[in-house]
């Protein structure tokens, strides 16, 4: 799972090869509800928005939901009622990101950890993106999605002790396009493991 991530920076924007985002601002560290950057693909092209981090369906009454509802497993995500409308309508999208952040547990407490691209450049995260009207405001919001992570040899080491493991889908740069533009019959075609060896990770107190 992954509550908490350093979004692009909007002068990075280009690294990803897609349109610079316009007038978009965001926090450099990022948890549920709050507002990041999301890459989608739009009626003109490939479009940049700002987006809630936790999935926000048509029927909810306020914004909690959002609190529980920022990972969504790809075993379940077509019959989980948080995400489902938008899976069958393969409302698909990338969070461009710098960092994920993961608990990992030292001698039985917690620390912050980053995962990073060694080669320092951001990356997209595979998402689900929907669109409700709250209290007459319209929200846009997502969630990432995740896979199991257990023969992960980086993603492995995080969360507690005897819980499952659990790591979001890196789509790379030759896949991204066609990430956006796939139908949810086809997405199980992109849930797999990052290569370990492109990435690490370091110690990132808060």
């Amino acid at each position: 799972m992954c509550a908490n991530y350093r979004p692009i920076a909007p002068h990075r924007a280009y690294l990803l090869h897609f349109p610079e985002p316009k007038d978009l601002f965001f926090k450099d560290d990022l948890y549920p509800l709050s507002d990041g950057p999301l890459i989608f693909a739009g009626t003109q092209g490939v479009e940049w928005r700002s987006v809630k981090f936790g999935m926000i369906p048509p029927w909810a009454k306020d914004l909690k939901i959002g609190r529980r509802t920022y990972n969504a497993r790809t075993e379940t995500v077509h019959e989980k009622p948080s995400f489902r409308h938008a899976w069958y309508h393969s409302q698909f999208a990338l969070i461009p990101v710098e960092t994920i952040y993961e608990p990992r547990y030292i001698e039985g407490k917690a620390q912050r950890w980053g995962v990073y691209r060694q080669d320092g450049l951001p990356f997209t995260v595979a998402a689900i993106y929907e669109n409700a009207i709250i209290q007459g405001e319209q929200i846009c919001s997502m969630s990432m999605l995740t896979i199991n992570s257990a023969q992960h040899s980086l993603m492995k080491q995080f969360h507690k002790p005897g819980e499952e493991k659990r790591s979001i889908v890196v789509i790379p740069e030759q896949d991204r396009e066609e990430w956006l533009h796939c139908h949810f019959d086809e997405a199980a075609h992109f849930f797999r493991n990052f290569n370990p060896q492109e990435f690490t990770c370091s110690h990132m107190p808060r």
